[in-house]
């Protein structure tokens, strides 16, 4: 079976076909991203501005056609914080519906952890044992902890990279006194919520997925992505705190040149650094294996599991490969 998943996040709308069977590794085909940052485009009484609507309704549209031009039996939509957050958030995807004839599905954090928890237990297995993961994402940070594919616990707080760069650091090179404050507020209020991470019990593995863990482990010597998924990868809390040290001196412009950064991200790399060193300390945590699967591979691992799909993908509609002009 060729899927698609149409992944609506706070910076990009990506758009990954791959051929994938149950019981099989599902094998990307291609990947296809927009840069919308939806996130920033949120206006002072919380609604997702009219241009950027319009600016979704047409990578959706024209997305939605790559994916059947590929041969995709099905596409799957589905958002996460920023359409999550919006206050007008109903109101965009009835547009969306109206003009693409695409339902989008919005995920709540909890789901968006539950669901990077089962891709990263399928890449590493059952011999893993215990496994604590964490996904900094643009507007939220999820984690979970548990030993079966339904993890123990699974919990989403909102200290997305993007965010905190909006909300704290807007400077460029941000402010040292704010980094500072920022530190101090992550690690308070980090303590609950690890505490309550750990509660199921001490993991056997840690690990980071998404974008943000692989570039820090990729400028803390981490092997690039051209070595293939299968190299191991880790990011170390001492490797963390050099790179801290170093990045947020730097332009956002600066940083953009480093090996292994998304220029569209550059900017909010010093802040996902400070969310991942404070999960790290906060977990007591010195190094963290990283996933190349996370929330999209997920998504796509439930879909197979099953026809009739789980509490989490009963709001994500499946799109035929028909024509939809």
């Amino acid at each position: 079976m060729r899927l698609g998943v149409l992944d609506i996040g706070s910076n990009t709308v990506h758009l990954l076909v791959v051929d994938a069977h149950r019981g099989g590794h599902p094998n990307p085909m291609s990947s296809t991203k927009s840069v919308l940052r939806l996130a920033e485009r949120i206006d002072s009484d919380g609604r997702l501005s009219d241009k950027a609507a319009k600016d979704l309704v047409g990578a959706i549209d024209e997305f939605t056609r790559i994916a059947h031009s590929s041969g995709c039996e099905q596409v799957m939509a589905f958002a996460t914080s920023a359409v999550r957050d919006a206050a007008n958030s109903e109101e965009v995807l009835t547009e969306v519906r109206h003009r693409t004839g695409v339902d989008i599905g919005v995920l709540s954090g909890r789901d968006e952890a539950r669901l990077t928890s089962l891709a990263v237990r399928r890449w590493y297995g059952w011999s893993a044992g215990r496994i604590l993961a964490l996904d900094i994402g643009g507007g939220s940070l999820e984690m979970s902890n548990g030993v079966d594919e339904e993890p123990d616990v699974a919990l989403s707080v909102p200290f997305g990279a993007g965010r905190l760069t909006r909300e704290w650091l807007p400077g460029d090179p941000p402010d040292r006194r704010r980094i500072n404050v920022l530190r101090d507020w992550l690690d308070a209020e980090l303590k609950p919520v690890a505490a309550e991470l750990r509660g199921p019990g001490k993991p056997d593995l840690a690990v980071g997925s998404s974008k943000t863990f692989r570039s820090l482990a990729r400028l803390t010597g981490a092997a690039p992505s051209s070595a293939g998924p299968r190299v191991k990868r880790q990011l170390t809390s001492s490797g963390l705190r050099q790179l801290i040290a170093f990045i947020s001196r730097m332009s956002r412009d600066d940083i953009a040149e480093l090996e292994g950064v998304n220029s569209a991200r550059s900017g909010q790399l010093v802040a996902g650094a400070l969310v991942a060193e404070a999960a790290m300390r906060a977990l007591n945590l010195d190094t963290l294996d990283i996933c190349p699967w996370a929330l999209r591979e997920g998504v796509i691992l439930r879909r197979l599991d099953s026809d009739v799909f789980d509490d989490e993908l009963a709001a994500l509609p499946v799109t035929s490969g028909t024509d939809n002009d």
